[in-house]
């Protein structure tokens, strides 16, 4: 394969697409401004096809010059990605925008790994196959963001996910769903995503915050001395327990500590504790624990929201806020996260597919 390469396709709205890619992609952008071609959308290229004639020659004189560099020029059968991904997300549920991404030298290609929230092809595909370009779903009220690219060799597309921003780095998560393979055609793409690959992301997503809380919790938990450890205390419905209104009789250093791995706590249980039901459980004498934990959490965003503005606050004071939330959250993480694993996220609503158009009546009776 040469070192430059340009693939061609077609997009209805902006006319032929043309796309740079391989290690001296720069090369091939140059041999595209220079016969005609305009910066378009994330980088890519394109030439009207309003006027024929004119981009049949914007076609001759790229191949022409490509060809005496070296570039590769190549005509892809398939449509602009950035149609197919705008036609799948008008028949999402909710809002969705989307972007095309170009990968134009390998390497950025690998830097998709660790940020590719994926169990199943499409993450086999980005380790072991060349995938130039793709494009993102965006639903911003979600925070989820799905990608979409070209099924290697074979018609169709792989749908997956970028992890959450608050997940981090996510190569090789064992909680990540698996991508899914759909068709070429919008409609049954899209229900094929909102019916079985959306309620597979919001499981996984649930799944991975609990963990993520009850790891947290774990650390702060395997660093108390065991004469230290919050005993189970009950306190006024919505109020934090007596028991847990002292400071904790340990080291700054480890108060400090304790905060920052609470953080995500702070950052993931709020949605976890939202879906809980205890009373739809099997455990519904955890309604008063949950109450408990919620005021915790509410008290705990005050101090963040207090820090991020510069509100000043005494490393003693900062203590004797935290820690109380803290050790409630300790007390009663047993009855949380067996209440966050009962809970499951709610399915989306179904895609609203366009109606199929009306039957012609038979002519005889027309």
């Amino acid at each position: 394969m040469a070192d430059a390469q340009i693939t061609l396709t077609y997009s209805r709205n902006i006319g032929v697409v043309a796309i740079a890619t391989g290690k001296h992609y720069e090369s091939a952008e140059k041999v595209l401004g220079a016969t005609g071609f305009r910066r378009g959308e994330a980088g890519t290229y394109h030439v009207s096809d309003a006027d024929e004639a004119a981009a049949k020659k914007a076609l001759a004189r790229l191949v022409q010059r490509a060809q005496a560099s070296g570039i590769e020029v190549t005509a892809s059968s398939r449509r602009f990605i950035g149609d197919a991904a705008r036609d799948i997300a008008r028949l999402l549920p909710g809002q969705w925008n989307t972007q095309v991404e170009i990968y134009a030298h390998p390497v950025w290609q690998e830097d998709l790994l660790p940020y590719l929230w994926d169990n199943g092809d499409l993450a086999h595909a980005v380790r072991t196959a060349r995938i130039p370009y793709a494009a993102t779903l965006t639903n911003r009220a979600t925070a989820t963001i799905l990608l979409l690219a070209e099924r290697p060799g074979r018609l169709g597309y792989l749908v997956g996910a970028l992890a959450p921003a608050a997940f981090g780095e996510v190569d090789g998560d064992p909680h990540a769903p698996r991508s899914i393979t759909v068709g070429p055609f919008p409609g049954p793409a899209a229900q094929a995503i909102t019916e079985r690959y959306l309620p597979a992301y919001e499981q996984a997503v649930h799944e991975r915050r609990i963990t993520m809380v009850a790891e947290a919790l774990g650390i702060i938990q395997s660093e108390l001395d065991p004469r230290r450890e919050p005993r189970t205390a009950t306190g006024a419905e919505g109020a934090l327990p007596e028991q847990s209104r002292q400071c904790a009789p340990a080291g700054d250093a480890f108060l400090d500590r304790a905060w920052r791995e609470f953080l995500t706590v702070v950052d993931h249980a709020p949605v976890l504790l939202d879906r809980c039901r205890p009373a739809a459980s099997a455990w519904p004498q955890d309604a008063e624990a949950l109450d408990q934990l919620a005021a915790a959490l509410l008290a705990a965003e005050q101090v963040r929201d207090d820090l991020t503005r510069g509100v000043p606050l005494s490393r003693a004071d900062h203590h004797q806020r935290t820690w109380p939330v803290i050790a409630t959250w300790l007390t009663h993480s047993d009855s949380f996260l067996r209440q966050a694993r009962a809970a499951a996220p709610s399915p989306p609503p179904a895609p609203a597919l366009p109606a199929p158009p009306p039957r012609a009546l038979p002519a005889h009776r027309l």
